[in-house]
């Protein structure tokens, strides 16, 4: 017994920490979401009026729809893109494997706003990509692509795609660390291709690690804020808005603090089901 408590005290301290600015803060942040609240004068009690707020008004539920299309980008492609990296890799020492593994890692240490303002300026009028489709003799295909109706969600999400897909290369690079290399010399002297044994070996033993990645992008995806703020700020119109920017804006521009927290707990329910239901999948799976 006096072991086990003693554990208790190591983990005391961290869990102090969790506890203070992440359990309460979300508790509270649902016990404002009742709340008609500015943030400033005295607020009045609205029982689940925010919550059927947001379920009915359409900018608010037009940002979750915007978040879901980002999962594409930043969940999806980017574990497609690692895979394919993966398999191009993992089998065989190439020169520069170091440096190509760093530059692809290079996103994941650079701020965001670094990022944003990056990729702002490769999408403007007379940004590199504008200037290099008019080189190429593609001068009619450019465009505003931040302010275009139809094409900003689309260009947030490259972003995210960028971001993202090296760190699931590295999350798959080091899942291939742990398959039997007896596997792959079976499969080679079944008469196995390249392709045939990245899907009969490789792919079924990451099935962990593509579980991770999933998580960690599709989080990224409905809690994106940064990206989305610097390089369009929600526009043009509302066709880049995401709930972490609404909730931003609700909050500390609109003065509804209560609606605000409606949201942010709907998202934070959204993301807890989608996280479940993943790591569900892949557990049932192997």
């Amino acid at each position: 017994m006096g072991n086990k408590w003693r554990g208790y005290l190591f983990v005391l301290p961290a869990l102090a920490v969790y506890l203070a600015f992440a359990v309460l803060p979300a508790l509270h942040t649902a016990y404002l979401s009742f709340f008609d609240w500015d943030g400033v004068t005295l607020g009045s009690w609205t029982g689940l009026d925010n919550y059927a707020e947001v379920f009915q008004d359409p900018g608010l539920r037009g940002s979750v729809l915007n978040a879901l299309v980002l999962v594409v980008f930043f969940a999806f492609l980017p574990i497609l893109m690692g895979l394919a990296m993966t398999g191009l890799l993992a089998r065989h020492r190439r020169p520069g494997m170091a440096a190509f593994r760093l530059l692809f890692m290079l996103p994941q240490v650079v701020p965001l706003v670094a990022v944003g303002v990056t990729w702002r300026w490769l999408y403007g009028d007379d940004g590199v990509l504008n200037e290099t489709l008019s080189g190429i003799g593609l001068g009619g295909v450019t465009r505003a692509w931040l302010g275009d109706f139809d094409w900003a969600l689309v260009a947030v999400g490259v972003v995210g795609t960028w971001v993202l897909s090296g760190l699931c290369m590295m999350l798959f690079l080091s899942g291939v660390q742990k398959i039997d290399t007896h596997l792959y010399e079976a499969a080679r002297l079944d008469g196995a291709g390249a392709v045939r044994e990245f899907v009969s070996v490789t792919l079924p033993h990451l099935r962990g690690e593509i579980a991770v990645a999933l998580t960690v992008t599709t989080v990224a995806a409905l809690a994106s804020f940064d990206i989305v703020y610097v390089t369009t700020g929600g526009g043009p119109g509302e066709e880049t808005t995401v709930p972490g920017l609404l909730v931003y804006r609700l909050a500390f521009s609109d003065g509804k603090v209560g609606l605000a927290s409606a949201l942010g707990v709907v998202l934070s329910l959204l993301i807890l089901v989608l996280v479940y239901v993943i790591n569900r999948l892949s557990r049932d799976e192997r």
